[in-house]
């Protein structure tokens, strides 16, 4: 593809969701070169992430934050276009993604499709994974037409919801995990308050007596089946995680429900450690 076909742009908006993101969002921003409106709608960052942002093309909307799902939603709502492609802002295309998104996207815009699926690849200890299934070749929805489809409304762990035809892309886009097993566990500490905040507005069943077997299925699960025992170690490591956070956010949603005055100790705890917004 030659650089004047590069340096055109596609009906389509970039967003991404932001909270004290200065380290990851230009790497994000600056990947996908080809969309007309780049929207980083932010939570009250405390760092450099919004003059970053501003600084690599994108337009800043300032909302409190909803949750991931609401969050999403209201972003897309603001996008100059009805095309939105969604990332999160420690994750970014390659260039063979770019110039399969340069070839094809025009022809999915002109469609009645309702949303592309793209293959994120994640680096796990400073390399890419190879096999493991959820961080080698984990498909995403995160192209889609607003009016069309629209993210499940859930603190975490949302998903795009859809009725029409997608489209499936090739080529991988990278997630930067996380630089360290620290940043994973405080990350995964987060999600998993998160979840089990659902669950209790829910009022989900606890069942202890599952607990040691959603630790071992969980583990059975990826590092057998999901193959993550082909990547070594890592893949070990990775596994054990896994299963270590299933068992965990069960953990925490039983002391929910059996010290409810936890759910207010822990948000102010994770808000005096930046975790929380």
């Amino acid at each position: 593809m030659n650089s004047a076909d590069k340096s055109k742009t596609i009906p389509i908006t970039l967003v991404v969701i932001t909270y004290n993101e200065a380290a990851n969002i230009a790497r994000c921003l600056d990947s996908v070169p080809f969309a007309a409106e780049k929207l980083v709608v932010d939570s009250g960052s405390e760092d450099e992430t919004v003059a970053i942002a501003t600084a690599h093309g994108a337009r800043v909307i300032q909302q409190p934050w909803l949750g991931f799902g609401a969050q999403r939603n209201f972003a897309a709502i603001q996008s100059s276009n009805d095309w939105l492609l969604c990332l999160d802002a420690d994750e970014a295309l390659t260039p063979e993604l770019v110039d399969e998104f340069q070839r094809d996207l025009p022809a999915l815009i002109n469609s009645s499709a309702a949303a592309g699926i793209m293959i994120r690849s994640a680096e796990f200890m400073g390399k890419r994974m190879r096999f493991y299934r959820l961080m080698a070749c984990e498909h995403k929805a995160r192209i889609y037409h607003r009016q069309r489809a629209q993210w499940s409304d859930v603190r975490v762990h949302e998903s795009l919801k859809y009725s029409g035809r997608d489209v499936t892309f090739k080529s991988p886009f990278i997630h930067y995990l996380n630089p360290t097993l620290v940043h994973h566990e405080l990350k995964y500490l987060k999600y998993a308050e998160l979840k089990a905040r659902d669950w209790n507005d829910k009022r989900r069943t606890t069942r202890p007596i599952e607990w040691p077997f959603v630790f071992i299925a969980t583990f059975i699960k990826d590092y057998f089946f999901r193959l993550a025992i082909l990547d070594g170690w890592r893949g070990f490591a990775a596994a054990w995680l896994a299963a270590n956070y299933a068992l965990y956010k069960r953990l925490r949603y039983f002391e929910m429900c059996e010290y409810p005055e936890s759910v207010e100790l822990a948000k102010q705890e994770l808000k005096a450690k930046r975790l929380e917004r």
